[in-house]
């Protein structure tokens, strides 16, 4: 009697933990950054992250409690995003600005594709791109500790002058809540490796094809100074090690995951060298994510031995 076996071509994704256990390894790798900026601004900051994680569980157990759909609510995923997205605001923004992007990103982005491991970007960062998008003007408007409105390190760069790198990389500086601390950042990212629940291809191809792409077109060589800020500013970190190595936005296959990678570093480059933005890292994510499902059509690897079915 002739079997049938249903073949996949590899890689072979093999469960080995649950999701709510992933998404609370994420959380904890982000709480370094969110303590951080929380310290360095103050209270409000508090409130933006808090009113985006619980408009983004509160869209989600509503949406699925309308629909009839078992909740989903109690595996973190709606909590990481939420979070991720107030950590990517800036830290002044009015309440209603975390409670619309929340709303968007779980609902628009999220739950009408299909809920969990169906949407095709990214929650937090296509919701702060239709937040910088529709709201640029609250979007753009960062404040120092003090409450006192001023540019980020990378328009300053982008302006022709310089940036304290030092301040950059400990978080003593303007930007979103949760960018700013490259060091907490990397605690959290490190953290992420070591618990295996990210690999080191996408966040480290991505900042080395960007660091190239700096140092080819960014118009001050090897600078660097010039280099280290860019790393460190705009969002590249948080976009690095947290929001590029989705599992359901990111490749699955090995070359998929570097050609990704790569295209992440090339069009933030562009994004931030030649667009009017200093950042780019949210649109290159948006972007690079669309283009997944044909980086994995042309990256899968064939089956081994697969021949064709004879005639007759």
């Amino acid at each position: 009697m002739r079997e049938l076996w249903n073949v996949s071509s590899s890689p072979h994704v093999r469960a080995w933990d649950g999701t709510r256990n992933l998404m609370l390894d994420v959380v904890l790798a982000l709480m370094p950054a969110a303590a951080f900026g929380i310290y360095r601004f103050g209270i409000y900051s508090l409130c933006v992250l808090v009113t985006a994680v619980g408009f983004a569980l509160l869209t989600e157990y509503t949406y699925e409690a309308c629909v009839g759909k078992e909740s989903t609510l109690w595996d973190g995923s709606a909590l990481v995003t939420g979070l991720l997205l107030g950590m990517n605001l800036p830290p002044f923004v009015p309440l209603w600005i975390p409670m619309l992007g929340s709303i968007f990103a779980i609902l628009a982005v999220k739950q009408l594709f299909g809920g969990i491991g169906q949407n095709v970007v990214n929650p937090a960062m296509a919701a702060r791109c239709f937040l910088l998008i529709s709201f640029a003007d609250q979007m753009n408007r960062y404040s120092g500790a003090d409450g006192m409105s001023g540019a980020t390190p990378l328009e300053i760069l982008k302006n022709g002058g310089t940036a304290d790198t030092a301040a950059m990389f400990t978080g003593f500086t303007t930007g979103s809540i949760g960018e700013i601390s490259t060091l907490a950042l990397l605690a959290g990212g490190i953290y992420l490796l070591v618990k295996r629940v990210i690999d080191w291809v996408i966040p480290i191809v991505y900042l080395g094809t960007f660091a190239l792409f700096i140092v080819l077109f960014g118009g001050r060589g090897a600078d660097p100074g010039y280099l280290a800020a860019q790393l460190c500013g705009g969002g590249l970190m948080i976009g690095a090690w947290f929001m590029a190595t989705d599992y359901t936005t990111s490749p699955v296959t090995e070359k998929g995951r570097v050609l990704y990678a790569l295209f992440l570093g090339i069009l933030t480059g562009i994004f931030r060298l030649w667009g009017a933005s200093a950042g780019g890292v949210s649109y290159a994510i948006v972007t690079a994510d669309l283009l997944v499902p044909l980086i994995e059509k042309i990256t899968i690897p064939k089956p081994f031995g697969w021949e064709g079915q004879k005639d007759g």
